[in-house]
């Protein structure tokens, strides 16, 4: 009886022990569901889900995240918004009438207990780190304020407020534009009034290069672009105004100003980005322009002469200052492209190599007259002031230039030869020799006289005719060459020297008129062209009021062939 005893008991404790270690291990097996379903889900898993709005009034509530079933996330999204648009439709919307309902496996939002308008299940609830049933709480009072919110903000009152408020904004409009046009025909008028005051025109070297009509013209047309940006800018600034009192409309007004506050933001951001650079650019721009200034101060001492260069001539200093600040403004744009705005996009670099392209093929005649030009430079041929011949043209020299030379003749003419044709030309200088202390330029022309003619008699008349002649100098004195003996004369050539090489025509003309004079007060005869004479007591070739008594014609035959 007692094993018996001793047995049943031992099968209760076991029953006991079994019932009680399945009850815990429920109740554990509770607390670990309840505590999976409480812990949220880690942001690298709810990152991976897609949330989808509800926005029944384009303003996004909430999100979805999860299907019910086969009823996908974007769907309860879309359904959620439709249900309650219905409600906001609603004239008899009551908020007291939206409520919170548990059901089997979700908590639903209806709306007088048979209007479902979303379930929230523990899927949901877990997404946020919430439970379904606080999560119904909290959507369930969003969409109870949106919807009230939403029907004030469109009642009729407000409606009446806003169209009242879109008729007062349009009269102000109206009222800056009227105002804006009142200014700028005021300041029109008295541009217009004060214009010899204000405008005189632009002036280089007493020559009009912009007339004061010409400037009031401009300043007119200028106002009236500034006028018209002002009234666009105006206009277009009211738009999103006027759009932003209507709630159809409001959207455009943030896309209106997303148009201009856009490009401008960039605008600024680039600006503000590029600031360090341009302080860069700025620095180089200064110590080249100084460094440009100073060299600039050696080569003005230069070419006044007060400092003195062996081999290096006064007047090479200011093209060789050019060279040097073509070439240092070249090193200054290397090194300044680095820090421009897009200078390494693929854009820039194609227009850089096009307009280098195109320098290269237009401008080869160019650059062949710049070098000439350069070489004529330091040639030193002929100086600005000088009267030179090049080819067939003579003339002062007027202006070098980099790529031309510019020369007025005699007859006042003025012809400019390119630098690459003065180089390739052989070119004679009158004016070299006729400075400082030189001679100066020898004058010369030839007469042709008769073998019967003592040839000390011709150069005592030619002599006597560069004596007369003004602009031949005294010192040295005249002289006279033979060049040649020919057949039926003698060519005689008369040289004088003159420091007047720019009057080279009228010395010439008054040299021969002087020779002429001379050759006939001494009753000589010039043969040119050649003659064969035999006298027969005709009178000779000199002028009748050159003949005195004792001078008579040969009384002999006289046979004139011209030759």
């Amino acid at each position: 009886m007692k094993k018996f005893r001793s047995v049943v008991l031992l099968f209760l404790f076991l029953l006991s022990s079994t019932i009680l270690f399945a009850q815990v291990s429920d109740s554990k097996k509770r607390i670990i569901e309840k505590g999976k379903l409480d812990k949220p889900i880690p942001p690298e898993k709810k990152n991976e889900l897609v949330g989808y709005p509800v926005a029944p009034f384009k303003d996004t509530l909430f999100f979805i995240y999860n299907k019910i079933g086969s009823f996908k996330a974007e769907n309860r999204a879309t359904a959620i918004a439709s249900r309650i648009d219905s409600l906001y439709n609603d004239p008899f919307y009551s908020p007291d009438s939206l409520l919170v309902s548990t059901s089997d496996g979700s908590v639903d939002v209806v709306y007088k207990r048979d209007f479902i308008i979303m379930s929230v299940t523990e899927s949901d609830a877990k997404v946020v780190g919430d439970n379904s049933f606080s999560l119904a709480q909290k959507n369930r009072s969003i969409i109870n304020k949106t919807i009230l919110y939403q029907q004030e903000y469109n009642s009729e009152r407000n409606w009446l407020k806003r169209i009242g408020l879109s008729v007062l904004l349009l009269v102000i409009i109206i009222l800056i534009v009227w105002i804006i046009n009142r200014l700028f025909r005021w300041f029109k008028l008295y541009v217009i009034r004060n214009k010899e005051k204000h405008l005189t025109g632009l002036k280089v070297k007493e020559s009009y290069v912009f007339s004061p009509d010409k400037q009031l013209e401009f300043v007119l047309r200028i106002i009236g672009i500034i006028r018209i940006v002002v009234l666009v800018f105006v206009l277009y600034i009211s738009l999103p105004v006027l759009f932003s009192v209507f709630p159809a409309t409001k959207h455009y007004a943030t896309i209106l100003l997303k148009w201009i506050f856009s490009p401008a933001k960039s605008a600024l951001m680039g600006f503000v980005h590029f600031l360090p650079n341009l302080f860069s650019i700025i620095v180089i721009v200064l110590l080249f322009v100084y460094l440009i200034k100073a060299i600039k101060f050696f080569v003005n001492e230069i070419h006044k002469g007060q400092i003195k260069i062996d081999g290096f001539y006064s007047d090479w200093a200011i093209p060789t200052f050019n060279i040097i600040k073509i070439l240092m403004y070249a090193f200054m744009v290397v090194i300044i492209f680095p820090y421009l705005p897009g200078s390494n996009s693929p854009i820039f670099q194609g227009v850089s190599v096009f307009i280098g392209i195109l320098f290269s093929l237009g401008s080869s005649n160019a650059i062949a007259n710049m070098i000439a030009g350069l070489v004529i430079t330091y040639m030193r041929p002929f100086k600005t002031g000088d009267f030179i011949k090049i080819g067939d043209v003579s003339g002062t020299v007027l202006e070098k230039t980099a790529l031309v030379t510019r020369i007025r003749t005699s007859k006042f003419e003025d012809i400019t030869i390119p630098n690459a044709t003065v180089l390739s030309s052989s070119s004679i200088n009158y004016s070299s020799n006729t400075k400082d202390d030189s001679n100066g330029l020898v004058i010369h022309t030839t007469v042709t006289i008769g073998y019967d003619t003592d040839w000390k008699e011709v150069h005592k008349a030619l002599i006597n005719a560069a004596t007369r002649t003004d602009l031949l100098e005294s010192i040295p004195a005249p002289f006279v060459l033979q060049t040649s003996l020919d057949d039926f004369y003698v060519s005689y050539e008369i040289n004088g020297y003159t420091k007047q090489p720019t009057q080279q025509p009228l010395i010439y003309s008054k040299l021969h008129q002087n020779i002429q004079d001379c050759f006939n007060e001494a009753g000589l005869e010039i043969m040119s062209p050649h003659y064969n004479a035999l006298r027969d007591g005709n009178k000779t070739t000199t002028p009748n009021n050159y003949l005195n008594s004792e001078y008579k014609s040969p009384a002999f035959n006289v046979d004139v062939t011209k030759k």
